[in-house]
């Protein structure tokens, strides 16, 4: 989605750590826009470049990781490159994220109401009753039964789980235009699963806040997302509407990906999954990373495809799958 309507817009986005063993690009050259009110799943496996992305957008690679190519414009502005201090006014507030381990966002040694009462007030000039009575009604809309009670706890008398669900709540204290989630809900069991899907669709809906959903687990971001990029080795291979990517896959990889879930497999068959593992990312190469693990790969591959857009979906690939026509 483009145009004056995008929220944020990130183009060429390259993000590499330097190692002993030389530079590792975690993000190769990462495209896409979002508009408000939009849910983007970023899919892929472990290791594919999906948190970089996310970390890379709210200024959070440190030494000796850094944001080499790019640009990330956020609202109009652009934040490569923009200081400590403006990143810090916008994370929270304007921006926010949920990491996967809530102890990311949570101090052990404050209390739950300290930690969400301070984080309204770094923001917003309102009494600390009234901050307070905001936190207990976010508490409540993540699930927390007796929120009043449960703010004077600290993380450590929480479950996992509910710690993750403070996280969650803290992040949606303002309201902010974008919230980047790192697998929030992989520790929570289905019952809770659900009930933070459905919060994060309301407040989207209700507040026109604009979600990238980072996940490897195609059943919840099919529940979620409405349009889906899926990654592979630092780069966006296939972005679409979430419908037809799920249903038509056009690259071999997302195939992959979706024949791989177990509920894709027929009752006695055998699992399919990809052959091959993922390449490292300092060896790359120049040609398209997934051609050693590609029934379809051919001798155009060992150059690195670019970006093209076929039917409303932008492609890496030389050799697409044909688009399913629906039964």
């Amino acid at each position: 989605m483009s145009g004056p309507v995008s929220l944020l817009q990130v183009r060429n986005l390259r993000t590499e750590f330097s190692t002993r063993d030389g530079v590792l690009p975690a993000v190769g050259d990462v495209s896409f826009d979002l508009a408000r009110g939009e849910v983007l799943g970023l899919v892929g496996e472990s290791g594919s470049g999906k948190s970089v992305t996310g970390f890379s957008i709210l200024g959070l690679i440190d030494p000796p990781g850094r944001i080499a190519a790019g640009s990330i414009v956020f609202d109009g502005a652009e934040l490569v490159g923009a200081s400590q201090e403006r990143m810090r006014a916008l994370r929270g507030k304007r921006i926010a994220m949920i990491f996967q381990d809530p102890m990311m966002t949570l101090n052990p040694v404050l209390s739950i109401e300290t930690q969400m009462v301070e984080t309204i007030l770094a923001h917003d000039k309102v009494a600390r009753d009234a901050a307070r009575a905001r936190a207990v009604a976010t508490l409540a809309r993540v699930g927390i039964a007796s929120p009043s009670e449960r703010l004077a706890q600290y993380p450590h008398q929480f479950s996992g789980g509910m710690r993750q669900r403070v996280a969650i709540a803290i992040a949606m204290l303002h309201s902010p235009d974008l919230i980047i989630a790192d697998e929030p809900t992989t520790a929570l069991d289905v019952t809770v699963q659900g009930q933070i899907l459905y919060e994060m669709q309301k407040l989207v809906r209700e507040s026109g806040t604009a979600l990238i959903w980072i996940t490897h687990d195609l059943a919840v971001v099919a529940g979620i997302a409405d349009r889906i990029a899926v990654m592979y080795a630092g780069r966006i291979v296939e972005l679409g509407n979430a419908d037809e990517v799920l249903e038509s896959p056009r690259h071999p990889y997302t195939r992959g990906l979706l024949d791989s879930v177990p509920a894709a497999t027929a009752p006695g068959q055998r699992l399919r999954q990809i052959s091959g593992s993922t390449p490292s990312l300092i060896t790359l190469g120049p040609g398209c990373a997934f051609r050693q693990r590609c029934s379809r790969a051919a001798a155009p591959c060992a150059v690195m495809p670019a970006v093209t857009s076929i039917d409303r979906r932008e492609l890496r690939c030389y050799f697409p799958l044909p688009q399913l026509q629906p039964a």
